[in-house]
């Protein structure tokens, strides 16, 4: 069935032209296809953040293709592949970037490889699949080509390694999901993992450099401007904020660091 909408989620940033020749190709393809550009400024090759940005938009997003590149094997052996979800398609490279993103859409039905030359730009780039490759499947496939024209069907997709969690009475580890724009630092532990812990009220939030006394509260306002803040953020997950400031400069965190939650000294 034809789609009227696409989604592109890149490392590409806007400095360059990358963006704007992938919405070409999709225009020229299908001209009557919206894309929504879920973020292009996922750092450099973090396939993770990618896909969690994804994972965490994409069910708010019209029914779609969802093309996603954030693609350090672009040119190898690595697959591209589309995925058919419940709720819609994702178009990417085989590297654990679209799996959380077709879970969050329902879960996985089918994928394929995307192989067939016709549903190609004719000249690829061994650099650029984001253009060459994908932008074009993304097309074809809101036109209504069946996925199982680009190619064999893909038994396994890769999976990226789950984020490290450990709770453990008063004390719970956690790696460090995504940064976003604000400095917020989202963990992939969830408020079920911080009452496991058994940690309430005011609690130590530790990195490598540093440990902060860090309420345990519900927005970012429960705390004074500078003061940190453990929080369940948009997408469900623990997050740790400095309101008015950024976490991540004050904690010193970073995308797959090791956060570390225990009581606090003042705590009663």
């Amino acid at each position: 069935m034809p789609l009227t909408w696409a989604s592109m989620t890149t490392d590409y940033g806007l400095r360059d032209g990358f963006v704007a020749a992938c919405h070409g190709v999709i225009a020229r393809l299908a001209p009557a296809v919206r894309v929504i550009d879920v973020t292009h400024e996922v750092p450099p090759q973090n396939v993770r953040h990618g896909a969690m940005a994804l994972a965490q938009t994409a069910p708010y997003l019209p029914e779609a293709v969802h093309v996603a590149v954030v693609d350090p094997g672009v040119g190898t052996a690595r697959r591209g592949v589309v995925v058919v979800a419940e709720g819609g398609l994702l178009v990417g490279p085989d590297n654990g970037l679209l799996l959380p993103a077709a879970r969050a859409l329902g879960g996985v039905r089918a994928a394929y490889e995307l192989t067939e030359p016709s549903l190609r730009l004719p000249v690829t780039s061994a650099t650029f699949h984001g253009r060459d490759i994908f932008a074009p499947a993304a097309a074809h496939l809101a036109l209504g080509v069946l996925p199982s024209a680009f190619g064999n069907a893909v038994e396994t997709l890769v999976e990226l390694p789950e984020p490290f969690v450990a709770a453990f009475p008063g004390k719970l580890v956690s790696e460090v999901l995504t940064v976003d724009h604000f400095g917020n630092v989202q963990l992939a532990a969830t408020p079920a993992d911080l009452e496991l812990s058994g940690l309430t009220g005011a609690v130590s939030v530790h990195s490598e450099r540093v440990a902060v006394i860090t309420a345990v509260g519900r927005t970012f306002a429960d705390v004074p401007i500078g003061a940190s803040v453990l929080f369940a953020d948009s997408a469900g997950r623990l997050a740790v904020a400095v309101n008015g400031s950024s976490a991540a400069a004050v904690l010193g965190l970073g995308p797959a660091q090791e956060c570390t939650i225990t009581s606090s000294p003042t705590a009663t």
